[in-house]
């Protein structure tokens, strides 16, 4: 058995020139993450502690699909609608404008609160799934450190005035990644413009998105404003082109046109500077190791994970996979046996080590077989 190795070369046959631009984003504290390779591309205080306003709604929103996926809650369910609620309604806060006694679907207040950005839909929604409001909050903050949100105490499920509720834009970006990777169907209701509830006992009350960037031809899909006046303005945003997609967050924004110009810098920054690179496609046959004394001569070997990685602009000839393992490896193979190692190289250094295991399972050929093949290996060198 002898150590063997082969290098894969991700080239990019159209290299555009690659500009090192240092980019200043006029924000207390933000962030800026490749969604599939994890990269973070830009980086401002991202563990400054924050009031993350209405930007809260999106753990609101997750309790309430993580139930719905579960099978604990359904759509068409209905709430009624308590006084703490509609007071929400009627003190100059963003609303859906429920009343008193009203039922309504999970469906209707999920898209008041995604859409609308309706306090009082939180409240309801809050109240229906756990009792009350400050029993739905201990279930958001359990979630947020499930997900890996370690800076982060949710105190109401709405994002209004309160000290102790408390987040990063790091947290905020977990929390993000973890909405759009494990609810993709629903978060396409982050991307709608407008929201029409048929209200009971008036006429339907339409109301848009106050996302800034929906209404840019960018290929923003989501996510949700905030602002308390000790915090000014922030968003947390996401871009999806050509398959690729980008998450940013940012709070302390001056003025709402400098959070939509801001947050905008920062995507375009990340789209223009940087490229992405697939790997490696979970389960998927990604490269052949060797095999001996099997009844076949080799075998494929696949990754668990989708690998990708996102590099400077126009320097893919830099990327490098090395497949190393001891080999020819003898059968018999078990399938999803480890069999080598898959490194990436970029620019001279390793970025990344992961397993590959065996696609298939490959079988011992018989004595009399293995024998011939010794000979064949003692006469001629050919294994």
């Amino acid at each position: 058995m002898f150590k063997k190795f082969f290098t894969i070369f991700f080239v990019n046959l159209f290299l555009l020139n690659y500009s090192n631009a240092n980019i200043e984003i006029k924000a207390r504290t933000a962030i800026l993450q490749d969604f599939l390779s994890g990269e973070i591309l830009y980086e401002k205080e991202p563990d400054r502690s924050i009031y993350p306003a209405s930007m809260t709604k999106i753990m609101t929103s997750i309790i309430a699909f993580d139930l719905i996926k579960s099978g604990d809650l359904r759509l068409d369910e209905k709430f009624i609608i308590s006084e703490k609620a509609w007071r929400l309604s009627t003190a100059g806060y963003s609303s859906m404008f429920v009343m008193i006694g009203d039922e309504v679907t999970v469906e209707d207040l999920l898209k008041g609160i995604i859409v609308a950005s309706g306090n009082d839909a939180c409240i309801a929604l809050a109240e229906g799934i756990a009792g009350t409001e400050e029993e739905f909050s201990i279930m958001m903050t359990s979630k947020a450190k499930e997900i890996g949100m370690q800076n982060t105490n949710f105190a109401n499920s709405s994002g209004i005035n309160d000290p102790d509720n408390y987040s990063t834009v790091r947290d905020i970006m977990i929390m993000s990644n973890y909405l759009i990777k494990n609810h993709p169907k629903y978060y396409k209701w982050f991307s709608e413009k407008e929201f029409t509830w048929d209200r009971t006992g008036g006429d339907p009350i339409t109301q848009g998105n106050r996302n800034p960037l929906l209404y840019k031809n960018m290929g923003a899909d989501g996510i949700k404003t905030g602002y308390l006046a000790v915090e000014r303005y922030s968003l947390a945003s996401s871009i999806e082109r050509n398959g690729r997609r980008l998450v940013a967050v940012g709070s302390g924004f001056e003025t709402k046109t400098e959070r939509s110009r801001q947050s905008t810098k920062l995507l375009t920054y990340g789209l223009t500077n940087f490229d992405l690179v697939e790997i490696s496609k979970k389960d998927n046959p990604f490269s052949k190791v060797d095999v001996w004394l099997g009844k076949n001569n080799s075998v494929s070997v696949y990754t668990k994970e989708d690998i990708y990685k996102t590099i400077k602009k126009g320097q893919k000839r830099k990327l490098k996979a090395k497949v190393i393992y001891e080999g020819p490896i003898e059968a018999p193979i078990k399938k999803d046996q480890i069999l080598a190692k898959l490194k990436i190289i970029y620019d001279q250094e390793q970025i990344g080590e992961y397993d590959l295991l065996a696609l298939n399972e490959v079988k011992k050929i018989n004595i009399f077989s293995r024998l011939m093949r010794s000979l064949n290996y003692l006469i001629w060198g050919d294994v």
